[in-house]
């Protein structure tokens, strides 16, 4: 855990030299922590800020397959009405039999999110070095 950050920034890792946050996403978005398994993984993402990219870790429950798809087989997020907050949908891919949800990943992390991301990185850097 992160002092003072928000509860869902879970940590850092080390990539290649470079410190990377963590953020839990059942946390961000709400749901109910769980434990971490075996079939617990951190998703390294770049999201775009202003022009520059941010790499943060997102930790996920599992991860079932990587999936290459093109344009043609994402279809718009669908229109679930106003009970449901559907901003981070990107769409809908089809994949053969499979429908899978597919966010987007520069709107699912506010500006705060990465600011924290970007302070935890440069300062825990900064520590490392000294």
């Amino acid at each position: 855990k992160v002092p003072q950050t928000p509860d869902y920034m879970v940590g850092v890792i080390n990539l290649r030299g470079s410190v990377v946050p963590v953020i839990n996403m059942r946390l961000k978005f709400g749901m109910e922590g769980i434990e971490k398994t075996r079939d617990s993984c951190i998703v390294v993402v770049e999201v775009d800020v202003d022009g520059e990219p941010i790499t943060v870790g997102a930790l996920a429950d599992s991860v079932k397959e990587v999936m290459d798809m093109n344009d043609s087989q994402i279809e718009p997020p669908p229109k679930i009405g106003t009970r449901l907050n559907t901003e981070f949908i990107k769409g809908m891919g089809n994949f053969g039999d499979k429908f899978v949800i597919i966010l987007d990943i520069n709107r699912v992390f506010s500006a705060d999110d990465l600011e924290f991301a970007r302070e935890i990185s440069e300062e825990t850097e900064e520590a490392i070095a000294s």
